[in-house]
């Protein structure tokens, strides 16, 4: 990718809503946040919806009275709107009711036999459903969930021999297949069990 030099007459003609100027910022600066966003393993969904919102920040911005006071640093505004978006966009997904620091809720210390049963029958039906998926499902699954290898994806592509794209759709493919296999054994054995 080439590096654009913003200057003054690029600034105005963009403040001035110029369509080509326009078309060259959005394409230029788009390439620039997929590969920002796409380090992060974001939907293309979730990328498109920060990138027009940080385009329009910035124009939002560009048009105000005042502005940006050096149009060189164009590009290094464009990046901390998209940075502000991503950290929103994060936040705004990942939002919890606290509690406050005055409640305490003492651990219950008696043996719950019940979830000790509920978790051994658990295991069994994902035991069951793992060997009922193909081997390549049961491989990715395996490595990445119960191999210690969530933290490394790039050392997980490189023993499977595939890109980390390929890994998101190798991994979708595997929970869904897993999930759905899953379902049916539950609603068997609960047809089972009113029998």
């Amino acid at each position: 990718m080439e590096f654009y030099a913003f200057d003054n007459a690029y600034y105005q003609r963009l403040r001035t809503g110029d369509p080509e100027t326009e078309r060259h910022f959005v394409s230029y600066f788009s390439d620039l946040i997929l590969i920002k966003l796409r380090s992060r393993l974001l939907s293309s969904d979730t990328i498109k919806e920060i990138q027009q919102e940080t385009f329009a920040r910035v124009l939002v911005t560009l048009r105000k009275n005042g502005g940006l006071e050096k149009p060189d640093r164009l590009g290094p505004f464009v990046n901390s709107v998209c940075n502000n978006v991503m950290r929103e966009f994060f936040r705004s997904n990942s939002r919890h009711d606290q509690l406050d620091g005055s409640f305490i809720d003492p651990p219950d210390r008696r043996a719950d036999l019940d979830s000790v049963l509920v978790s051994a029958e658990a295991k069994k039906h994902v035991q069951r459903v793992l060997e009922q998926l193909s081997e390549r499902d049961r491989e990715v699954l395996r490595e990445f969930f119960l191999e210690d290898e969530i933290g490394d994806r790039d050392q997980l592509c490189r023993r499977l021999g595939i890109d980390r794209d390929y890994l998101r759709v190798l991994l979708h493919r595997a929970k869904k297949n897993f999930k759905s296999l899953y379902e049916s054994m539950m609603a068997e054995t609960a047809k089972k069990q009113k029998i």
